[in-house]
């Protein structure tokens, strides 16, 4: 197959793409740029690197065995404890983890359509939520695919384009490649990593590489799609962080994007605002139609109901996320209590989730010739160590928040 013809199978990779470059990533990254410029786009690189590690095991998992990421965890494991104990971490994680968020990627978009017309976020939020529902509510999964791919191109013209009108400068950049931790940074490194290399994306790419292909024969076309998607989603976070660096003095300390969107408004005349508003809404929409899906394939899996766009179980779980953000993005709530909460969940459960795919992805009667290489077993080895490092440090930076929502 020609690189043509596997750029015309690019799909599923844009859905992981879109997901984990979010309002999240967005604000994490113009904070990163601002206060240490160019010192850590080496984050980045790992970060992309680490995704593409993990991404291509659950795509490759989902398109052999032709089961979720959902139904391998609850297959797996025979104990009645062990699964009931897995359901409620992936429920937990992904089902309340995802609606928790969701909250944010609805008013991230909203705050750019807000920044282009000047109505209220208030307003655009639920706005954007209807939209969203609207979408996943036809079924179509190639409808979906077809959406995401256009509004991964417009963040990816949106970012870049701000990008270049800031002048950076090349050479500073390549030297940020070179991994170096300055003095306070450990926060953000961390920050940036958990959110590109995101747990509910496993489940949402093992999925959705079986509404696109049939099975080992299209192997070449998914390992594309998904290399190539994540690739640009990195690009897109790279450029945050470059228009970041270029517009702010090193070492500002910034608290959101608004700050950022307060420095780019008289550059060229106002056009880098626009672009980064137009790049923000694109991120806060695709997350919130992505961030539902997922929670959907990942609750729908592991509690063993239909993974089918049209069911009625599965649609009540991604609209209740959905409803979720729709709510508070309107009342103007911050969903502080649950966020913390999902952020434990999650952080707990990425090293189980990379510990359970390699596991699986070295399994001979699981995936027969497809397993994991000695290669992609050490890579993944690695990116477990990182995760699991990461999961420490959320619990750590979370101690006081976790202790003031226990009872006694």
């Amino acid at each position: 197959m020609g690189v043509v013809d596997r750029l015309k199978a690019i799909g599923p990779g844009a859905l992981v793409a879109a997901a984990f470059v979010g309002p999240g990533t967005v604000t994490t990254a113009s904070v990163l740029g601002a206060e240490y410029a160019y010192l850590l786009v080496w984050t980045i690189v790992f970060s992309i690197l680490a995704t593409m590690v993990l991404q291509e095991m659950s795509a490759r998992l989902g398109l052999i065995t032709k089961e979720g990421l959902g139904e391998a965890f609850r297959n797996e494991f025979q104990n009645p404890f062990a699964k009931g104990a897995t359901i409620v971490l992936v429920v937990s994680a992904i089902g309340i983890g995802t609606a928790a968020f969701q909250t944010g990627n609805i008013v991230g978009g909203a705050a750019g359509l807000a920044t282009i017309t000047g109505v209220s976020e208030n307003v655009w939020g639920p706005l954007i939520g209807i939209v969203a529902a609207a979408l996943l509510w036809t079924g179509s999964y190639k409808l979906i695919e077809r959406v995401f791919i256009g509004l991964v191109i417009v963040m990816g013209l949106a970012f870049v384009l701000n990008a270049i009108m800031v002048r950076p400068d090349p050479t500073a950049i390549a030297g940020g490649i070179v991994p170096t931790v300055p003095e306070g940074s450990a926060y953000l490194i961390a920050g940036l990593i958990g959110t590109t290399v995101v747990g509910y994306n496993l489940f949402l790419h093992a999925s959705t590489v079986q509404e696109r292909w049939d099975g080992a024969a299209d192997l070449a076309e998914c390992r594309t799609d998904t290399i190539a998607m994540v690739a640009i989603g990195g690009v897109i976070t790279t450029a945050i962080v470059v228009t970041a660096a270029a517009v702010f003095p090193e070492g500002t300390q910034i608290a959101d994007v608004g700050e950022m969107a307060d420095q780019l408004e008289p550059v060229f005349g106002g056009y880098a605002l626009g672009f980064f508003a137009i790049g923000l809404f694109a991120a806060g929409f695709t997350s919130a139609m992505s961030a539902p899906l997922a929670g959907a394939y990942a609750t729908a899996g592991v509690l063993g109901w239909e993974r089918d766009l049209k069911s009625t179980r599965f649609r009540a779980i991604w609209l209740t996320i959905l409803s979720v953000g729709i709510v508070f993005s309107a009342l103007g709530y911050d969903p502080v209590q649950v966020i913390v909460f999902a952020q434990v969940a999650n952080g707990l459960l990425l090293p189980i989730l990379a510990v359970f795919l390699i596991y699986a992805m070295n399994n001979e009667d699981l995936l027969g010739e497809h397993t994991n290489s000695t290669l992609q077993n050490v890579l993944g080895g690695i990116v477990t160590l990182v995760v699991i490092v990461i999961g420490l440090q959320t619990l750590y930076d979370q101690t006081d928040a976790i202790l003031a929502l226990l009872p006694f």
